[in-house]
């Protein structure tokens, strides 16, 4: 007879190899494909059911009360679905419940208000704040963080510095995935929220190009200040983005940055922020891009992209200067691009030429 086989386990540590975890089979991952049509049903499910709810409750709406009542307790509701059954159905049945219950939250506030003002956008962006940090759901974090950006740049549109809005998302953006690894154990709570951030730049740079004549924003009294420096505190935030992205790649080598070479990279932010003054957008693009590269993250990479491809069509066919300037201030800002790679890959090679 043969002697039983000894578990692999058993045999290991015989050897002295200590393996640490249990004997259960690695769980897989469901099929992006079985998961997608999982989404499309729990939307479709969420769709009838709403739609089932508003024939009954039709006379909500015009109640300030009510309204406000029944939206709180769907998204009550939609967080106790994602609390107590976790899945891609039910997350996305619990988000298409929370978010019926947002547009009623949001339609008795624009009611008492009046109609689309600065305190419905204020009063949206704590809302949307308050279900990025509290839902238990990567998506609906995403989504929350991202309508939080949307509605700090309308907010801010209200009162003519919609430029304001995208230099200050940029730069939590970027403080969100500079301290992505700061606490491992809400990881994925901290990636949601600097996704949802960076998916509202494209949004803000296509509200500003087409929805400024739909909203009809324009500054008011005593307001034509703001608007006149609201650009440039844009890219002075951007800029600070950069800075604080520069700071944190210097901080985290192995081999300390001469004085020097700091001021050297420094001054390059500013001159960019100086040559794309008039191009909006643009250094928030390339500030989105180097992000993406200093952490390691592809889809950040690409995202910086877009945004940059956007802010170039954006300011290419404006109608508030030539052709000739545009292309040469394209110009300036891509030449300065490529000095400030070139200096930089110049200084670290010879550092390390001369470190051996």
């Amino acid at each position: 007879m043969s002697r039983p086989t000894m578990p692999l386990r058993a045999r290991l540590a015989q050897a002295g190899i200590v393996v640490a975890g249990d004997d259960e089979a690695p769980v897989r991952e469901m099929p992006w494909f079985v998961r997608a049509l999982q989404a499309f049903s729990g939307w479709l499910a969420a769709l009838f059911l709403l739609g089932f709810i508003a024939l009954g409750v039709a006379f909500v709406i015009e109640s300030h009360v009510a309204s406000t009542v029944l939206g709180l307790a769907m998204i009550a509701v939609a967080y106790a679905l994602l609390r107590k059954t976790p899945g891609d159905f039910v997350e996305h049945l619990a988000l298409a419940i929370s978010l019926a219950g947002q547009l009623l939250v949001a339609w008795a506030i624009g009611s008492a208000l009046d109609g689309l003002s600065a305190g419905l956008w204020w009063a949206l962006l704590v809302l949307q704040a308050g279900l990025a940090l509290v839902m238990p759901s990567l998506t609906h974090r995403t989504f929350s963080a991202f309508a939080a950006g949307l509605a700090l740049y309308l907010a801010l549109a209200e009162s003519g510095v919609p430029f304001v809005a995208s230099g200050l998302v940029l730069l939590a953006a970027t403080g969100i995935w500079l301290n992505e690894f700061r606490r491992p154990a809400r990881l994925r709570q901290t990636q949601a929220w600097g996704y949802g951030l960076l998916l509202a730049l494209p949004a803000m740079q296509s509200l500003g190009d087409f929805g400024r004549p739909l909203l009809g924003w324009r500054p008011g009294p005593g307001e034509e200040a703001l608007a006149w420096s609201g650009p440039w505190l844009g890219e002075a935030l951007a800029a600070l983005a950069l800075w604080l992205l520069l700071r944190h790649v210097f901080h985290h080598r192995e081999q300390a940055v001469e004085p020097a070479k700091r001021v050297a990279a420094y001054g390059a932010v500013a001159v960019l922020m100086l040559v794309s003054l008039q191009a909006h957008g643009v250094t928030q693009g390339a500030v989105v891009v180097a992000l993406g590269f200093a952490i390691g993250n592809r889809l950040v990479v690409g995202l910086g992209a877009i945004l940059l491809l956007l802010s170039i069509a954006s300011y290419y066919y404006r109608l508030d200067a030539t052709l000739l300037i545009k292309a040469l201030t394209l110009a300036v800002i891509g030449v300065s691009l490529l000095a400030m790679r070139w200096g930089l890959r110049h200084w670290w090679a010879r550092e390390g030429q001369g470190d051996e």
